[in-house]
């Protein structure tokens, strides 16, 4: 385990953060936001580069670092992002402003996902981030997997719930559904799942064509 935390923070201290996201990070922890790690960070924008992302969701805005980090990767992309809080929220639209996201390209919605993801369209985005409300984190990437188009992806970060997901002890509400999860996804034919231990974790889904099932 300690040879695992000595990776992980290697991994975080040689990834190099745009300053937006540097000056967004310290406002987030500020607020005691909890914004995704560097790696993390770094991971997610690989991925949105990588599918040439138009149209992301992000269920959590916290203070902008994770919707920054996904804009860092896809710059062509239009991010909707959803939070409860309207400070966290505030915070987020001074950080994209910061990083010069042109208002357009960044849509702030105020409320519950619960009551803001079955009113958007499906199968219409290419990337779904699921990073709230951890109790309810497989109903939100049920939606997500809705959301996204065929060959879409939903990326779920903190999977390893701070290492309780390893230890058969754990029985508590928010690292049972992580687990359950990761097993039901893992054995799904509907998607490519795929998870990393970098940083927090990074749970990775990426949906199939139904003629390729």
């Amino acid at each position: 385990m300690a040879d695992q935390d000595a990776i992980r923070r290697y991994v975080d201290d040689v990834t190099v953060e745009p300053e937006a996201i540097e000056r967004a990070r310290a406002h987030a922890l500020e607020l005691g936001a909890d914004p995704i790690s560097p790696a993390v960070g770094a991971q997610i924008a690989v991925i949105a580069a990588a599918t040439a992302a138009l149209n992301v969701v992000e269920i959590g805005t916290g203070a902008g670092v994770s919707g920054l980090w996904l804009l860092h990767g896809a710059p062509r992309a239009t991010l909707t992002t959803i939070d409860k809080e309207p400070e966290h929220l505030a915070a987020a639209r001074t950080a994209f402003a910061d990083a010069k996201v042109l208002p357009a390209r960044a849509r702030l919605i105020t409320g519950r996902a619960s009551d803001v993801l079955p009113r958007m369209n499906e199968a219409s985005y290419d990337i779904v981030l699921v990073d709230a409300d951890p109790e309810s984190v497989i109903d939100h990437v049920e939606h997500g997997l809705r959301l996204v188009r065929a060959g879409g992806t939903v990326l779920i970060p903190r999977v390893l719930a701070g290492g309780a997901i390893a230890d058969p002890v754990r029985r508590d509400p928010v690292t049972t559904a992580f687990r359950t999860l990761i097993q039901e996804t893992q054995a799904s034919p509907a998607v490519l799942g795929a998870l990393s231990i970098v940083g927090e974790g990074l749970l990775q889904l990426t949906t199939v064509a139904s003629e390729l099932r």
